[in-house]
C-alpha cells in the first residue's frame, strides 16, 4: 500500500484513535525498567462537552508529555473525571428536567450515577479526539468508590490532626445554590448600583446621614461605625441613633477600619453585608440579626417585607424611605461585588454551621513551599502568592447540596459527640449507613451529617486519586509527581488546595513542576460564554479542519498566555500538512539502486542543520517551552528542507549517478523521519500515518526515541549559507529573465571564497542548471548569469 495522493484527516484520524487504542501505545508499563514520569492530569468537570479552552490546555501539556516519552521516560498519564460538583448536579438537573432539592436524597444521588453513565462515554471522547495520549484504562471519577475512599480517609485524617473543625459561625453563601461557598469560589465582577444617602435619628432628633449600597440590608443593622480620628463624628461615640423604617437604636462606635472618605464617612454594620461587618461582630461582641434566608428571600426580622426577593425589597425600602423624606441624596456608582463563579449571584453572609478545615496559621509556609515549585511561566507565582496572603477565612469545605463525596460523620442524639466512621469501612454514606460502634456515652442512637464535601476537597487529591490505583509498590515512584498541568484560572481552586492536603497529610510538595495554560478567546479578544453568542466548538473546528490542524494552532502560543482565536493558523496548519505529505510522497517515489553511497556537501550540510534544530528545540522543550520549539523545527522543514535540500537532490534523484543516488535518498529519508519525530509530538495524526507508510508498519512513531543532534559545524554551517545564496540569486535571475526553474543557464561566473565555492560547485551546477561556471577569487560574493 502506497500513500494516497491526497492526505485525507476525515479517515485518518479516527483510524489512528481506536488503533491506538488496540495496540496500547500510550499504555504505562508499570514494570518498566525507565525513569517515570507522572502527569497530574487535570480530571474534568463533567457538565456538558469539552470547550475551546479544554482543547487548547490539554493539547499544550501532551506536547509536552508526547516529548517526554520519547525522551525515554515511561510515562503515567491517568484521566480522571470530576463528577461530584455542583456543575454536575446542574447538569443532570437540566437533562432530566428536575429539582435535586425537590426530590428525594437518594433518588436524586442514583439519577446522577445514571445519567453520568449514560453520557461519560461521549464525554470522554472528545478528549480522545484531540489525540490526548493518556492512558485511558488507568481512570477515576472523583464520585466513584475509589474516590470517594481516599476523600473521606482525607477528612477523618485532617479531623484526627486537629485541623478540622466545625462551628456556627458567619459563612459565605450563594442564595441560587443554596450552599455554603468557599472564598475561592468567590469572582469580582463589576455591577451597577447606587449610593443611597439614608437619615438616621440622633436622640436629640437631629440627622446622621449614613451612604449605603445595600438598604435592605437596614433591619440588620446592629451599630455605626466611624473612623476614630474623624472630627466629624467624635462626638457622637458613645451615643446611639435611631434606624430608619425599623426604629431599632444601634450604638455609634470608634473603629480604625472605617474609611472616612468612603460615602458620608460613617458607615452602619449589619450582620452580614461584607467581610469587615464579620470583623466588627467578632471585635464588638454585637448581637445578630440575620434579615435574609438561604435562598434569597427576606425573613421575619425584615418585618413587612418579609418574603420579598434581596432586589425587591431593596426597591421597596428605598421607596418607602423616599416616601418619608429619609433619603437625602442617590448616587449612581459602577462598584466591585463578589458573585459565585458558578452561577454569577451576588454572594451573602449568613450564620450557618459549617466545617472548616484550618489553614490561615500556615500561610507562610504556603508562600515558601510555592517557591520550591518550578513555575512555567515563572510570573504565574505571583497569582498563587497574592492568593494566600490575602486569605481571610479558613476554608469552609461543607456544602448543602445532594449529590457529592459525604462526611464520615454522625452526631450522637444523646450526647452530640461526633462519631467517625472507621478508615477500612470506607466509603460511607452516613444518611443510609451505621457505625459500626457504640457512642462513648453507650448509646447507639445517632443523627447522620446530611451535608456533603466541597468538590475541592476531593479535587485537591488527583494526585493520590491517580496514585493509589495502581500497586502500592509504585506508589513512592508515581508521587510526589512531575508535572501538574493547571489553567491560571483556577490557580488559587486547584493548584492552591492541592498544596494545602499534600503538605497536611504528607509534608510534601504534590509535584516538582507547574505548567499553567492561558484561555482561549474570541476572534476580536473577548471571553468566550454562551450569553455573548461568541463560544467556538471544537468539535465544528476539527469537523471544518482536523485534529493536527487544531493541536498546530493552540501550540503557537506560550504557556500562561491568553489568545485570540484565528482561522488563519488553522489554514496554515492546514498547508503544513499538505506539505509534510507531499513530501513523503516524494521521497515513496526514489528507491535506493545497489549498495554504493557518496555524499555530497549538500548532504552534510543539511544533516548538520538538522543537528542545529535538534538541539535548540530540545533546549526548549526541556523548559516546557513547546511553542518556540515548534518555530524552529517548522522554519526548518520549509525553510531548508523542503525549499532548498530537496531541491539540490533532485538532479542527482533523476540522474544516473546510483552512489549519489542512494546518499541523497538516504539523507533525505533521515532528515525527514526526525523532522517527523519532532512534528509528531504537536500533529500526532499525519506524522504516524506517513511513518507506518514510510518507515515501520508495526511500531507507532510516538514510541521512538526524540533525535540526537551530534556535534554543529561551523564550517558546515557557513557553506550551507552560501550555497543556499547562490541557489536564491540563480533562482532570481529566472525569475527576471521570465523563465521556468527548470530552465538551463548558459554560464555563471562566480566570485568569492574560491576554496569554498569549489566545493560548492557539483551542487550549485545540478540544483541550477548552469552548462559552464568559471569561479573566482574574491573577498565579496559576485554572482552573474548569463
Amino acid at each position: 500500500m502506497s500513500l494516497s495522493k491526497r492526505y485525507d484527516p476525515k479517515v485518518v484520524e479516527p483510524k489512528w484513535i481506536k488503533k491506538w487504542e488496540q495496540e496500547g501505545t500510550y499504555k504505562f508499563n508499570p514494570k518498566s525498567k525507565k525513569p517515570i514520569y507522572s502527569v497530574d492530569t487535570p480530571p474534568p468537570t463533567v457538565s456538558g462537552r469539552m470547550h475551546m479552552g479544554h482543547a487548547s490546555s490539554y493539547t499544550q501539556q501532551d506536547v509536552i508529555v508526547r516529548y517526554k516519552r520519547m525522551k525515554g521516560y515511561e510515562v503515567f498519564y491517568p484521566f480522571g473525571t470530576d463528577d461530584n460538583g455542583l456543575a454536575t448536579e446542574r447538569l443532570v438537573e437540566k437533562l432530566n428536567n428536575v429539582k435535586g432539592s425537590k426530590m428525594d436524597r437518594n433518588e436524586f444521588i442514583k439519577l446522577c450515577i445514571k445519567t453520568l453513565k449514560e453520557i461519560k462515554p461521549e464525554f470522554i471522547q472528545d478528549w480522545k479526539n484531540i489525540g490526548m495520549s493518556c492512558d485511558f484504562s488507568i481512570m477515576y471519577s472523583t464520585i466513584d468508590d475509589h474516590c470517594r475512599r481516599i476523600s473521606q480517609r482525607s477528612f477523618i485524617e485532617l479531623y484526627k490532626m486537629g485541623r478540622e473543625y466545625q462551628m456556627e459561625a458567619p459563612t459565605i453563601w450563594c442564595p441560587t445554590c443554596e450552599t455554603a461557598i468557599a472564598q475561592v469560589e468567590l469572582e469580582d465582577k463589576e455591577l451597577e448600583s447606587e449610593f443611597v444617602n439614608v437619615k438616621f435619628k440622633l436622640e436629640d432628633g437631629s440627622d446622621l446621614i449614613i451612604a449605603t449600597t445595600r438598604p435592605e440590608m437596614l433591619p440588620a443593622c446592629v451599630a455605626i461605625f466611624a473612623h476614630p480620628d474623624d472630627k466629624r463624628y467624635k462626638k457622637l461615640f458613645g451615643k446611639k441613633a435611631k434606624v430608619p423604617l425599623f426604629n431599632q437604636e444601634v450604638p455609634i462606635i470608634p473603629d480604625e477600619h472605617a474609611d472616612p472618605e468612603k460615602g458620608t464617612g460613617i458607615v452602619m454594620c449589619c450582620t452580614f453585608g461584607d467581610q469587615t461587618d464579620i470583623e466588627w461582630y467578632k471585635a464588638h461582641k454585637l448581637p445578630l440579626r440575620i434579615v435574609i434566608t438561604k435562598d434569597g428571600f427576606m425573613n421575619e426580622n425584615a418585618g413587612k417585607y418579609k418574603g420579598l426577593k434581596i432586589k425587591d425589597a431593596r426597591k421597596k425600602i428605598i421607596k418607602d424611605l423616599e416616601s418619608k423624606d429619609l433619603i437625602t441624596e442617590r448616587k449612581k456608582i459602577t462598584h466591585t461585588v463578589n458573585v459565585h463563579e458558578r452561577c454569577g449571584t451576588e454572594i451573602e453572609i449568613l450564620e450557618s454551621k459549617q466545617w472548616f478545615i484550618k489553614y490561615l496559621d500556615l500561610k507562610d509556609v504556603f508562600l515558601k513551599l510555592g517557591r520550591k515549585i518550578k513555575w512555567y511561566p515563572e510570573y504565574m507565582r505571583v497569582r498563587y502568592e497574592n492568593w494566600i496572603k490575602g486569605l481571610r477565612w479558613d476554608w469552609c469545605i461543607s456544602r448543602q447540596r445532594f449529590f457529592g463525596v459525604p462526611f464520615p460523620v454522625w452526631y450522637c442524639k444523646k450526647c452530640g459527640e461526633i462519631k467517625l466512621a472507621e478508615i477500612k469501612d470506607l466509603p460511607v454514606d452516613p444518611l443510609t449507613d451505621k457505625p459500626k460502634t457504640k457512642c462513648k456515652c453507650g448509646s447507639n442512637e445517632f443523627e447522620p451529617e446530611k451535608d456533603v464535601l466541597d468538590t475541592w476537597a476531593t479535587s485537591a487529591l488527583t494526585p493520590k486519586l491517580a496514585v493509589e490505583l495502581m500497586d502500592k509498590s509504585l506508589w513512592d515512584k508515581l508521587y510526589p509527581m512531575d508535572m501538574r498541568p493547571n489553567a491560571h484560572d483556577i490557580i488559587t481552586f486547584w493548584l492552591f488546595n492541592t498544596v494545602v492536603k499534600s503538605y497536611l497529610h504528607d509534608k510534601t510538595l504534590p509535584w516538582k513542576e507547574v505548567i499553567i495554560s492561558g484561555h482561549m478567546q474570541d476572534p476580536h479578544g473577548r471571553k468566550m460564554s454562551k450569553s455573548k453568542g461568541n463560544v467556538i466548538a471544537p468539535q465544528d473546528v476539527i469537523k471544518k479542519y482536523s485534529v493536527d490542524a487544531l493541536r498546530y494552532f493552540v501550540t503557537n502560543v506560550s504557556l500562561g498566555e491568553d489568545y485570540p482565536y484565528k482561522e488563519q493558523e488553522l489554514i496554515r496548519g492546514t498547508k503544513l500538512m499538505n506539505k509534510l505529505w507531499n513530501a513523503a510522497r516524494f521521497i515513496e517515489m526514489h528507491k535506493e539502486k545497489g549498495n554504493e553511497s557518496k555524499e555530497t556537501i549538500a548532504d552534510k550540510c543539511i544533516i548538520n542543520e538538522l543537528n542545529k534544530v535538534i538541539k535548540k528545540a530540545t533546549k526548549y522543550l526541556d523548559k516546557n517551552d513547546y511553542s518556540n520549539a515548534k518555530k524552529g523545527i517548522i522554519n526548518f522543514f520549509w525553510g531548508e528542507l523542503a525549499d532548498y535540500y530537496i531541491e539540490m537532490i533532485k538532479y542527482r534523484l533523476y540522474g544516473d549517478n546510483d552512489a549519489s543516488r542512494n546518499a541523497a535518498i538516504k539523507t533525505l529519508k533521515k532528515v525527514y523521519l526526525d523532522i517527523l519525530k519532532m512534528i509528531g509530538i504537536y500533529m500526532p495524526f499525519i506524522t504516524e500515518e506517513i511513518y507506518r507508510e514510510l518507515y515501520n508498519k508495526n511500531e507507532s512513531l510516538h514510541n521512538q526515541l526524540w533525535p540526537k543532534g551530534g556535534k554543529v559545524e561551523k564550517e558546515l554551517e557557513d557553506a550551507w549559507a552560501l550555497l543556499k545564496d547562490i541557489i536564491s540569486k540563480g533562482r532570481q535571475y529566472k525569475l527576471s529573465k521570465q523563465l521556468s526553474q527548470a530552465s538551463e543557464i548558459e554560464k555563471a561566473e562566480i566570485t568569492g571564497p574560491l576554496e569554498k565555492l569549489e566545493a560548492l560547485k557539483e551542487v550549485i551546477k545540478g540544483t541550477l542548471r548552469i552548462k559552464e561556471i568559471v569561479l573566482k577569487e574574491g573577498k565579496e560574493l559576485k554572482v552573474n548569469f548569463k
